[in-house]
């Protein structure tokens, strides 16, 4: 920071001391004027109008008004960190992309987001989650953008402002401000069949994430590898939990609402803030042309998935987020994703949504960021040396040196610096839209037949899921489509595209909105029978792990004190964090008259946040409970999310009071409460609501 000289004279000759005299760095204006009095703007006279002349003020005031930058339209709600990829497996033979050489260490900056909410929405509506990770190459940036569903609502990029503008909320009342239960979005998708495998998944837990460590992530897209012989192979990209999937229930994730707006976010800088680093692999699936064409789908519609069963996912190297952010909005908010940004050795196929997307979004940054210098922001600027011809712009931060501002040139024979040039052996060069084939064609409006059966692949998510599962979604469908109001016509609409894909879901779903079961909606192409897939279910891919979860722990006055500290010791050695909760902010007094500290207060920390409960009371202790709402809550709401509950004896009246019915989850403060601490007991959940 600029400083001013060290003594100042007045007129009248007074030495005053600066501010390094103080020890103290100086404030000044943007452009290094130090400031005298940031307490009073200049006036004319001590009560008269404040004068144009004051250029702190306006200098001030200016940048306050230009704080916030443009929202992203879609994913305006993000959580990011940084961290490194590592290459775990040689695929040379595949790609000749550096970030893919074996041991090859490469920083990346990750963004989650939710899609449909604003910037100032919170973490836990039902919603699709972003997954943007972004590669700093020595190659250049690599921009991996995807979201936690590995298919997408439309074919064509042309749809997607419908797409946006229908799921956003309504536009003559501004609500639902971050959800899709409205007239608007399912008038919508009920009238484009397309949407229905999507819709599945949305529909699913896979939009209501425990958290974004234990979420999915994908490339969505067909993408292409190139190896250094210049073929080309297909490529799907995935990313894969390391503590594996957990989603939360419904119910849950509208109480996770109002407990933490936050949820995802801190539970994100806290997992990194305490060395428990979020990790996922990297997973390919690669296929040639000959697969792609043998398939009943096309693989370049963004409707489709590659089923793991038919290519099964080849992991090839680790992501580790090491880092939290040291400025939300300079990292965030400012990074700038684009799906064009590939080095060498990946390249683009023919997805028609894909294509689209490779010009939306360098319009959308520009705009978002106000210049086409958004590059040289240091979360986005590569890390690699970088150079080329172009000059100039609104907040340009570079000073090229000399003549060169045009290639060709020839100014290098004349003794000065003619630039970069054109490295043919080793940049980017697209290969055929194929391994071996053109094709390019007449300039046509018109989607391949290939695109035309919408069903096949949502029957097959719905036919993989297990009963809890059905239910989950079958119960959403009945939840969102029970919103639409004035537009009658929509629900008889969608639940005649379901019959389409399950003649049992769609009866459920009719059933939950009192309507008759209309007729089935025709198919543009007739949908047919997939082997199900484990890999579609979250339950099935569930781990029975402590590691990463959070076991809330609610003690009062005279808690056992070597029955608190064994279960802590317990869920500490299960890889798990114990959370005491406590009646009043300063803890509580144990047992042995020590003085326990509570991490959270019982009104302010419900047990919603976390992912199984242990209750430690004395009798005097739950007397108390008995009368207090919020610890009545506390169990209730624990045994009706489905979570495990371990109690001490003395405690067992506030369970009967909250109505909790013994059960595999219900258990004491032994190792079986931490085995089951880690799962959730569906198999409850009949008895404490009621589903489609």
């Amino acid at each position: 920071m600029t400083k001013p000289p060290k003594t100042a004279q007045t007129a009248g000759g007074e030495t005053h001391q600066s501010a390094e005299d103080l020890g103290v760095d100086a404030l000044t204006t943007n452009h290094g004027v130090p400031i005298s009095d940031n307490q009073n703007s200049l006036k004319s006279g001590t009560r008269g109008p404040t004068l144009l002349e004051d250029f702190v003020l306006r200098e001030k005031i200016f940048h306050f008004d230009h704080e916030r930058i443009p929202e992203r339209i879609v994913h305006a709600r993000g959580s990011g960190a940084h961290g490194v990829f590592e290459a775990t497996d040689d695929i040379s033979d595949l790609s000749k992309a550096a970030v893919f050489t074996k041991g090859e260490k490469t920083e990346v900056f990750v963004r989650f987001s939710t899609v449909a909410g604003g910037a100032g929405s919170v973490d836990t509506p039902r919603d699709v989650r972003g997954f943007a990770v972004k590669f700093y190459t020595r190659e250049g940036n690599w921009d991996l953008v995807g979201n936690n569903i590995p298919v997408f609502f439309i074919q064509d990029a042309l749809k997607f402002p419908d797409l946006v503008h229908a799921v956003k909320m309504e536009a003559d009342r501004g609500y639902p401000q971050a959800g899709s239960a409205h007239d608007t979005f399912w008038d919508w998708a009920s009238l484009m069949p397309e949407t229905t495998h999507m819709l599945m998944w949305a529909m699913s837990d896979r939009t209501l994430p425990r958290s974004f460590r234990t979420m999915e992530g994908f490339g969505v897209h067909t993408f292409k590898l190139v190896n250094a012989a210049g073929k080309a192979s297909f490529v799907k990209f995935h990313w894969k939990p390391r503590l594996g999937l957990q989603s939360t229930i419904w119910d849950e994730a509208l109480k996770l609402q109002a407990a933490d707006n936050d949820y995802h976010r801190r539970d994100l800088f806290e997992a990194i803030d305490t060395g428990d680093y979020p990790q996922w692999d990297l997973g390919i699936q690669v296929f040639d042309e000959a697969f792609a064409n043998a398939q009943p789908y096309d693989v370049l519609d963004a409707t489709k998935l590659i089923p793991e069963d038919d290519v099964p996912v080849r992991l090839i190297g680790t992501l580790t987020l090491n880092r939290n952010v040291d400025n939300f909005f300079a990292e965030t908010e400012q990074v700038a994703f684009l799906p064009s940004n590939i080095p060498p050795g990946i390249d683009f196929s023919n997805d028609p949504l894909l294509q689209g997307r490779l010009f939306s979004y360098l319009d959308t940054q520009n705009s978002r960021l106000g210049t086409t210098n958004f590059h040289q922001i240091p979360i986005n600027a590569p890390r690699c040396p970088f150079g080329n011809f172009q000059r100039d712009g609104k907040m340009q931060t570079k000073v090229p040196k000399g003549r060169a501002n045009y290639e060709p040139n020839s100014l290098a024979d004349h003794g000065e610096d003619g630039g970069p040039r054109e490295s043919p052996a080793i940049g980017f060069s697209t290969v055929n839209a194929a391994t071996g084939t053109d094709e390019s064609g007449d300039k046509l409006r018109v989607r391949s037949e290939s695109f035309s059966d919408h069903y096949s692949q949502a029957r097959l998510f719905y036919r993989s899921q297990t009963e809890a599962e059905q239910a989950h979604i079958a119960s959403s469908f009945v939840f969102e489509l029970s919103k639409v109001g004035l537009l009658e016509q929509v629900p008889g609409r969608m639940v005649s595209n379901l019959l389409n894909v399950d003649e049992d879901l769609a009866k459920r779903v009719a059933a939950g909105l009192n309507i008759p079961l209309p007729m089935k909606a025709p198919a543009a192409k007739e949908p047919i029978d997939m082997e199900p897939s484990d890999a579609l279910s979250i339950h099935k891919n569930m781990k029975a792990t402590l590691e990463g979860r959070a076991v809330g722990v609610l003690i009062t006055d005279g808690t056992d004190a070597d029955e608190l500290a064994a279960i802590v010791e317990k869920v500490r050695k299960a890889k798990g964090k114990a959370v005491i909760v406590a009646p009043k902010v300063g803890g509580a007094k144990l047992s042995d008259g020590t003085q326990q500290k509570a991490d959270g207060q019982l009104a302010g920390t419900p047990s919603q946040i976390f992912d199984a409960v242990g209750i430690i009371l004395s009798e005097d202790g739950c007397a108390a409970m008995l009368k207090e709402g919020a610890a009545v809550e506390f169990v209730m709401n624990a045994f009706g999310h489905l979570k495990a509950i371990g109690a001490n004896d003395a405690a067992q009246p506030l369970l009967d009071k909250a109505g909790v019915v013994p059960d595999d989850g219900v258990t004491g403060l032994d190792s079986k409460f931490v085995k089951a601490a880690a799962q959730r007991f569906y198999a409850r959940e009949p008895s404490v609501r009621t589903l489609a």
